[in-house]
């Protein structure tokens, strides 16, 4: 007997328990009686439910700071391209990606055929609700003095925010890191491109004629038509 209860684990002995009564007939009023328990786990002491007591059920039930704890939390050791976190319940994480190609989707009015082509490096910075964008001209991890250029896509502003129109996005308050990233990735990749913003030409040259010859071509990105912003990593931070 000694044996198996060391292998069952934590014993919990009752402590209090909560009865509810409801009135009958209209009259739907809920009336909340307190006991506390004895050795024997049998309820003693019945009394109203005091507002005292009612708070603290209310901590003890209430979830939110364990799940904003588990917000941009690593399930394993954190990635090699993430540069920094804050899992701040109005946090954010910055990582990079290497260039690589991607499958991309434009609109039907820029004439550009839906597929796969080659983008540069990128930065990337977001909060659960806001997302934005930079390109890197270095597959090399980039520091705080790296400097960064503006990503050239369509949707996104000046500053680097990404305009997800009707993108429905929804990241969840427990959401690991790697949930967290992989889903901004997917909601960027995954939407439609579809004009400028504010007339701003985030490349040297014709955005849509660059496009369309990395969709027929397959060649890698041409770093040379990326435009410096005056922004860097540290600049962001401040």
């Amino acid at each position: 007997m000694k044996d198996v209860m060391e292998n069952i684990g934590t014993l919990y002995h009752p402590k209090t328990a909560l009865v509810f009564y409801e009135a009958k007939g209209t009259n739907t009023e809920v009336y909340v009686e307190y006991f506390d328990m004895d050795r024997n786990g049998n309820p003693i002491n019945a009394h109203p439910l005091t507002v005292k007591e009612a708070q603290y059920l209310s901590k003890a039930l209430d979830t939110t700071k364990e799940r904003n704890k588990a917000f941009l939390k690593s399930k394993s050791i954190i990635a090699g391209n993430v540069l920094y976190t804050d899992p701040s319940e109005n946090g954010f994480a910055i990582w990079f990606t290497k260039a690589t190609s991607k499958n991309l989707f434009f609109i039907d009015g820029l004439n550009i055929p839906n597929g796969v082509a080659s983008v540069p490096a990128l930065l990337w910075i977001a909060s659960k609700q806001k997302l934005y964008i930079y390109a890197l001209k270095s597959d090399r991890k980039p520091t705080e003095r790296t400097p960064l250029y503006h990503a050239p896509f369509f949707n996104v502003y000046a500053d680097g925010n990404v305009c997800m129109g009707s993108v429905d996005v929804s990241i969840r308050k427990s959401a690991s890191l790697e949930e967290f990233i992989a889903a901004w990735e997917t909601y960027f990749f995954n939407s439609y491109f579809s004009h400028l913003m504010q007339n701003h030409n985030p490349i040297q040259g014709n955005c849509v004629s660059l496009w369309k010859k990395l969709r027929k071509t397959g060649e890698p990105f041409p770093k040379d038509v990326l435009k410096k912003t005056d922004r860097t990593i540290k600049n962001i931070l401040i």
